[in-house]
């Protein structure tokens, strides 16, 4: 019986792939492959009992039945993945797994050959959401909208911005996985306390030979785990991720509202339903999806910085965590990625609704190019300030234009004629240098992968 939403709610197929019980096993079997090559090159094992070994170390002969059978009895995972080997291999063979090893040289090679697949997961998933961001970018480069700065109408900006500013995160949230790829995907085969002692004069050089075979760069130094502030680097990545997606999920749910409508995710009207109760509901179902499941993702930040600081040479804390914590926090931030790309590629644009809240104030606006001209002219600025500040005031209070107010004033229309005001009073050419922003991001963007 499925308990975790997990198992039929969330998450892809590829990425669960990753971390399925049985591709583990596979993966601490290719470690136990590894180690054995490694010994052979280096003499310490026969080449035939090496090869006999890496040939068994299959889950077609070595099943994931017949491993957790053997740990219900040993208590001990890696002793029973080793024993279920073993009595896999012909001849002597068996008598040779895991040798020179500790379970956790299995353990953290292992993982992080799974956490490097997963990488190679998100970082498509990345790539794909920014190239859709870019091309947002581009395509609303133009399209005028109302900045709000505590809620609030400030001045104007455009479409091509907002996702401007998330492409060029979302690259950044790319550069810091790839950054993280490197610290975390590490080898290690180093015995019990990090000092190879097991396995002699060789020690040394069978974990760089065992991380070479696996595909990664040997841990610089250990002692019988991989030091954990790698982890937490990576989940933390993921975090930062999970919160660019937060963010992007906030803003189109906000800009969604009934009040606002100006951009909102695609609704199948003819097959999707809102509400159990109210016929009317079309919910912003997927980027609350994303908000929501942010948070837990986030939430594996604390637990990865607590797995840090274990005792002495390590004690077994960050085990029971890490079991939950790794998957978990791929698959979930790999799903919200899947969702975003989801969410950004059927955005629907209201554009009499953009227009509209863009005019909504009366002008009010445009109170800060109102102040800028009238310096220009030569009015000092914050006497400028002020009495454009009393226009704004009484504009709002009395719902009138602020326009009219300005050229009413007898100090402000010394300096600003009635064509002066139109000209000013018109939103969409108060955009500074946001088209010049926007072609340099695109242009830069050519060289982000």
């Amino acid at each position: 019986m499925a308990i975790h939403p997990i198992e039929f709610r969330y998450g892809t197929p590829e990425m669960k792939n990753i971390w399925e019980s049985e591709n583990k096993l596979q993966k601490k079997l290719d470690v136990e492959s590894a180690l054995a090559q490694a010994e052979a090159e280096l003499n310490i094992l026969p080449k035939n009992i090496a090869d006999e070994i890496s040939s068994k170390a299959n889950t077609k002969y070595v099943t994931l039945e017949r491993v957790n059978e053997i740990e219900s009895q040993t208590k001990h995972d890696i002793a029973a993945l080793t024993k279920g080997l073993a009595e896999q291999c012909e001849g002597e063979a068996g008598e040779y797994v895991h040798f020179g090893a500790t379970s956790n040289d299995i353990v953290d090679s292992s993982n992080s050959l799974l956490i490097k697949d997963s990488i190679e997961v998100l970082e498509n998933k990345l790539k794909k959401l920014t190239e859709i961001l870019l091309k947002l970018t581009e395509e609303k480069r133009d399209l005028v909208t109302i900045g709000r700065t505590h809620g609030q109408h400030a001045l104007p900006t455009t479409y091509g911005m907002k996702f401007g500013i998330w492409a060029d995160e979302m690259h950044r949230q790319y550069d810091r996985l790839l950054n993280a790829k490197k610290n975390v995907c590490v080898g290690m085969m180093d015995g019990a306390v990090g000092t190879t002692a097991a396995l002699g004069e060789d020690g040394w050089e069978i974990h760089k030979k065992t991380s070479k075979i696996l595909g990664l760069t040997p841990a610089t130094i250990t002692n019988q785990v991989v030091q954990r502030d790698n982890h937490v680097e990576f989940i933390m990545v993921l975090a930062n991720i999970a919160t660019t997606m937060d963010k992007i999920g906030v803003e189109i749910r906000s800009l969604q509202r009934t009040e606002i409508m100006e951009v909102g995710e695609f609704f199948d009207p003819k097959k999707q339903v809102g509400s159990s109760t109210m016929p009317h509901k079309m919910n912003p179902i997927t980027a609350e999806r994303i908000c929501g499941i942010s948070r837990i993702i986030r939430s594996y930040v604390v637990a990865a910085m607590e797995n840090n600081p274990l005792w002495h040479e390590r004690d077994l804390t960050n085990s029971s965590c890490e079991r939950i914590m790794f998957p978990e926090a791929c698959i979930l931030t790999d799903y919200i990625l899947n969702l975003g790309i989801k969410l950004l590629s059927n955005l629907e644009f209201h554009e009499d609704n953009i227009e509209k809240n863009l005019n909504l104030t009366n002008g009010l606006i445009m109170a800060e190019r109102l102040m800028a001209e009238l310096t220009r002219k030569g009015m000092g600025k914050l006497t400028a300030y002020g009495i454009v500040r009393k226009c704004a005031i009484q504009a709002k209070e009395e719902n009138e234009l602020l326009s009219d107010l300005i050229l009413a004033d007898k100090d402000a229309s010394k300096y600003l004629s009635k064509k002066d005001v139109k000209e000013i009073m018109n939103p969409h050419t108060y955009l500074g240098s946001s088209t010049i922003i926007i072609n340099e991001l695109l242009e830069s963007s050519k060289n982000w992968f």
